[in-house]
């Protein structure tokens, strides 16, 4: 695996934040159920899963 500096990874817990936010407020405009609504539900699930990976190898850097 690569190894990425401390900056490169809180520049992409930056944009992956903003990633979150972006789809969690696209998500309301959509009806449950609806494709639209769970294509994004899977996006913010893997989303997520990426945030925390970001933030643990983050936290090993300091």
């Amino acid at each position: 695996m690569e190894s990425y500096t401390k900056e490169e990874l809180a520049e992409a817990l930056r944009a992956v934040s903003s990633i979150i936010s972006k789809c969690e407020k696209a998500q309301e405009k959509f009806p449950s159920g609806t494709s639209h609504h769970t294509l994004l539900k899977n996006r913010l699930k893997a989303m997520y899963i990426s945030k925390a990976f970001i933030a643990e190898e983050l936290s090993r850097k300091e």
